[in-house]
């Protein structure tokens, strides 16, 4: 009996999803206008309100309070700065040497140094036991001296404080 019942309500509720509108009541809409307008059915317009109203909010500007006046200068901590320490580096005088090998070796390590200036600081170590070859900070001289000694044959080079 139960299961009957439960068919009865879906097949009413299925003839009334798929019947027609006008049939049960249920929805009712209009597609046409009817109406004593000339020439035929129309389709309907709806009832639209075209009314609208914009309101705008203009946001207010507030006044910044300012810690410092623009007239007075930032006062800002001067950085002290130390220069490095400059070292000389050294060519120690060598019987030895071959004049074109130590020329051609120390312009091609000392960057600022061209081949005029590398055979009058070779005369000057040949003459006085040691010449200068620049004045350069700690770490660039200690570089130049371990490369003109790894050179072969070895140049003999000190580096010196200021």
């Amino acid at each position: 009996m139960n299961r009957f019942v439960l068919l009865l309500l879906a097949i009413l509720q299925l003839t009334s999803a798929f019947a027609p509108a006008w049939k049960f009541g249920t929805r009712s809409f209009t597609l046409f206008a009817e109406g004593d307008q000339e020439g035929g059915a129309a389709i309907a317009k709806p009832k639209i309100k075209t009314d609208q109203k914009t309101k705008t909010v203009q946001k207010q500007k507030y006044k910044q309070s300012q810690e410092a006046k623009t007239h007075d200068p930032i006062a800002r901590r001067e950085e002290i700065f130390e220069e490095a320490p400059m070292y000389n580096l050294m060519l120690l005088g060598d019987e030895s040497y071959d004049t074109a090998h130590v020329a051609e070796r120390l312009c091609a390590i000392v960057d600022d140094m061209d081949e005029d200036q590398a055979t009058s600081v070779i005369l000057q170590a040949s003459k006085g036991g040691e010449a200068m070859c620049g004045k350069y900070p700690m770490e660039k001289a200690e570089l130049y001296k371990e490369q003109l000694i790894r050179s072969d044959p070895m140049i003999y080079s000190d580096i010196e404080k200021e």
